[in-house]
């Protein structure tokens, strides 16, 4: 049929639409953020209003609209909510994750595919509880900024290149600062926690899973204060996190 399509996505948001309907926010593998009606999902007797739910990772069927698609079929791949949502720590990194993920994909049907793949890596993670999930959170805001442009140092001078570690950390600047291109009110972060955030980064668990709660905290706050420089705005989410 003319105008329908196929594609793999993650649920980011739903909103009431009407009595029966409602809007579902989708990441989708091969054409990004899109907006969808689900109809009649929020009746007892819909096929699949439950597999329509934040944090599913599913296999949808659509059409084409003006403004909006319209779901025509839907199959679950993932019920990664299942685990996610009766455990605060995980709901709330896990909510934070997916509205970060909407405020990077600003237009829809802008392809992301790289951030839809951590996405669901990240969901992953979190629904077989296979790291803290603040560690997770964080491991997926720095592999997310990067994606869009805004990847942090934390070993070299971000501004000179000279060789790191070095002990001051900008937000503005980018990352990790030497002694001549440190800004004034640069922070300085423990070397342990600079660590910390460059194994997050790159995928290196082991050295995260290892480090200890007060460089996580630490660390924290420098990935929030980040994040936020570089969105304009704080994630309405992120307050809510349960750290340890």
């Amino acid at each position: 049929m003319s105008g329908l399509y196929r594609d793999e996505a993650v649920v980011l948001r739903t909103q009431k639409l009407g009595e029966a309907d409602r809007i579902v926010t989708l990441l989708t593998r091969e054409n990004g953020r899109v907006r969808a009606v689900g109809k009649g999902v929020r009746r007892t007797s819909s096929r699949f209003g439950a597999r329509l739910e934040p944090f599913s990772h599913v296999d949808v069927q659509m059409h084409l609209g003006r403004s909006l698609d319209v779901v025509t079929q839907v199959e679950s791949l993932h019920a990664y909510g299942e685990r996610i949502v009766d455990d605060y720590p995980r709901y709330t990194a896990g909510t934070a994750m997916l509205e970060t993920a909407e405020r990077l994909t600003p237009e829809d049907r802008d392809p992301a595919t790289q951030l839809y793949l951590i996405l669901v890596g990240g969901l992953r993670s979190l629904s077989s509880e296979a790291h803290e999930p603040g560690l997770v959170l964080d491991a997926f805001l720095l592999r997310a900024l990067a994606l869009s442009g805004w990847a942090p140092s934390f070993d070299d001078c971000t501004m000179c290149g000279a060789d790191g570690p070095h002990r001051w950390f900008s937000v503005s600047g980018g990352g990790s600062m030497c002694l001549d291109c440190r800004p004034s009110g640069a922070a300085t972060p423990a070397p342990e926690t600079l660590a910390l955030l460059g194994a997050l980064l790159t995928g290196d668990w082991p050295t995260a899973d290892a480090s200890d709660l007060r460089f996580r905290r630490e660390g924290n706050g420098l990935v929030a204060a980040f994040l936020q420089w570089h969105l304009e705005r704080g994630l309405r989410s992120l307050p809510l996190v349960e750290r340890l």
